[in-house]
């Protein structure tokens, strides 16, 4: 008995110095600095750039702050037109590659795991492929359809390929949290199709994801100058590099606003998707 205690022992290094030692307090309180450190690092070099624009854009001469320069972008209609039409691009590029890809990712994950490396390729070509070639591409592609190319749904289109890197990874991501063949055995158990699966099952477990790829999938339509401006659309990018080669102070003001205005819109998507899932979750308890 006690040669089996004192196996035991060496096993689970207990009365030992072999076993497994947790950190200290002093070791504890080093990581506990290095990490105030690098977040006091990265929240220096995140705001003093921020300051100093927003503190640019309120002169309005030596040794005067208004908020004139903000009152005069808030005043052009080329602000409001191309804010709106890059927020209703973005909402639509969102739409689209969550369509297009969520139904993808779950059948990927759930029947044809061996197709992941492909996919994975697939979804990197943006990464290799120019914006100016993905552009030029685009208008000999679609030359033939004169109507097409001069409406601002090409460049949802556009986007759908620039996202598909970022709206892949968060799905992809989402789907691997999750026990994907057990909730599917789960569900054909009771009766429930792949669709009903994906809807009922998945999306509700997805919903982390889904936000994530939508930010990531907004912020890069709102900044996208290259490929709008081949196309000649005033989207708000555009908008931010024609005020920038003639006003600076301007710039700046409109360099603070698309900051802010791209947080309310994020911050709009993540409060309605939140009301949206409290109600289904209501739903489903009643």
């Amino acid at each position: 008995m006690v040669a089996l205690r004192t196996a035991a022992r060496k096993r689970t290094g207990t009365g030992t110095g072999t076993g497994t030692r947790r950190p200290g307090p002093t070791g504890r309180r080093r990581r506990s600095g290095w990490s105030w450190f690098w977040l006091a690092f990265a929240a220096v070099y995140l705001l003093v750039p921020l300051y100093s624009t927003l503190q640019f854009s309120l002169q309005t001469g030596a040794h005067r702050y208004g908020l004139s320069w903000y009152g005069y972008i808030l005043q052009q209609p080329a602000f409001r037109q191309s804010f709106v039409l890059s927020l209703r691009l973005a909402l639509e590029t969102v739409v689209i590659s969550l369509v297009l890809m969520i139904p993808t990712v779950y059948l990927v994950h759930a029947w044809l795991p061996k197709l992941r490396p492909l996919m994975e390729f697939i979804c990197t070509l943006p990464f290799v492929v120019p914006p100016i070639a993905l552009a030029v591409g685009m208008i000999g592609l679609f030359q033939g359809v004169p109507s097409l190319i001069s409406s601002t749904q090409i460049l949802s289109f556009a986007y759908v390929i620039q996202a598909l890197p970022f709206t892949y990874r968060s799905l992809d991501a989402g789907m691997l949290s999750i026990d994907i063949r057990t909730l599917n055995d789960a569900a054909q158990s009771v009766g429930a199709s792949w669709r009903q699966t994906l809807w009922s099952v998945i999306l509700p477990n997805l919903r982390s994801a889904i936000l994530s790829s939508a930010f990531l999938t907004i912020a890069i339509v709102l900044g996208e100058f290259t490929i709008s401006s081949l196309l000649l659309f005033n989207t708000f990018a555009v908008y931010m590099q024609q005020i920038g080669n003639s006003q600076a102070y301007a710039a700046a003001a409109l360099a603070i606003l698309s900051f802010f205005l791209t947080w309310l819109a994020m911050l709009g998507i993540f409060f309605i998707s939140r009301r949206v899932g409290y109600r289904s979750a209501v739903g489903m308890t009643r």
